[in-house]
């Protein structure tokens, strides 16, 4: 990703630190949560006055943070969020302690960078899914590219897998069947009959771009790239991924954080029905809430 700049922007908020008082809920015990727990029972006298700053894209993952930080700051719980333009500073921002959590990234991407990087990073919690989609100018379906179309894809890699999968559902291509199609690249294609160009050259963000240019014949976007460029993703695909997906966007922490009562208490509230609703209510489909 060559567009290294970062914007700490008007969604850089504080919200109002609020003293809450203990309610008569339940507490959970000191070590009753286990290492395998998503989510703790956490309350608002054990997460009271703190601070945490978290890193995100903009869309949804910005929103939803908004959404929550009201909530967070009745239990007395400060939530400053840095919004990032590039996916490629966020991982590091959050091991050298710039951030306390980030907020951009789907599973397969969140292990390819521990296994590249060797983070010390973990996964607390599954929000959303964003379904990526191919869109043209064009064509009505994959069905009607032309033998040798140029399809465009992003530099991001961990969506390479994801993309083949939707080409492969269709019949149009077949995939080793060795690979984990989450971590399958276009070199694992086994059967290309349509002699399909697939050019992997550009950053995420650029995709809305080149779509509206019509500079190929077939153009896939990260569902939060399409609705920030005012793109209707359900109405103007021409395929988009089946929600039944591995690709879960989740928030990561420092492995030394995974248990801090304040960052549990973020994914709760993200994770929570209301939270869904409004996910669903707002994007229509273009955004999903994650369901494990």
């Amino acid at each position: 990703m060559t567009n290294n700049k970062w914007i700490k922007s008007g969604l850089t908020l504080s919200a109002a630190l609020v003293l809450a008082a203990c309610g008569a809920g339940n507490k959970s015990e000191e070590g009753a949560a286990g290492a395998d727990d998503q989510v703790a029972d956490t309350t608002a006298e054990q997460v009271d006055d703190q601070h945490i700053h978290v890193g995100a894209s903009n869309t949804p993952h910005a929103e939803l943070l908004e959404y929550v930080q009201p909530k967070l700051a009745e239990e007395g719980i400060e939530l400053e969020i840095t919004v990032y333009d590039d996916y490629a500073l966020q991982n590091p921002a959050l091991v050298n302690g710039d951030v306390d959590a980030n907020y951009f990234q789907h599973v397969p991407y969140f292990n390819e960078q521990i296994k590249e990087n060797d983070y010390d990073i973990a996964d607390i919690g599954h929000i959303h899914l964003e379904p990526i989609a191919a869109f043209s100018k064009r064509f009505k379906s994959l069905e009607e590219l032309p033998d040798g179309a140029t399809i465009y894809v992003s530099n991001n890699r961990p969506d390479h897998g994801r993309i083949l999968e939707i080409f492969e559902k269709a019949g149009l291509l077949e995939i080793d069947d060795a690979i984990d199609i989450t971590e399958a690249s276009f070199e694992d294609i086994k059967e290309n009959p349509h002699d399909y160009k697939f050019e992997t050259d550009y950053d995420p963000g650029l995709m809305p771009t080149l779509y509206e240019n019509d500079e190929a014949d077939a153009i896939f976007i990260n569902s939060n790239f399409a609705v920030d460029a005012g793109i209707n993703i359900l109405e103007e695909n021409i395929a988009i991924q089946d929600a039944d997906s591995p690709y879960a966007n989740l928030i990561a922490v420092r492995s030394e954080d995974k248990d801090n009562p304040a960052l549990k208490r973020l994914v709760e509230l993200l994770q929570e029905k209301e939270t869904q609703d409004y996910i669903l209510e707002k994007w229509e489909g273009a955004v999903l809430p994650a369901t494990d």
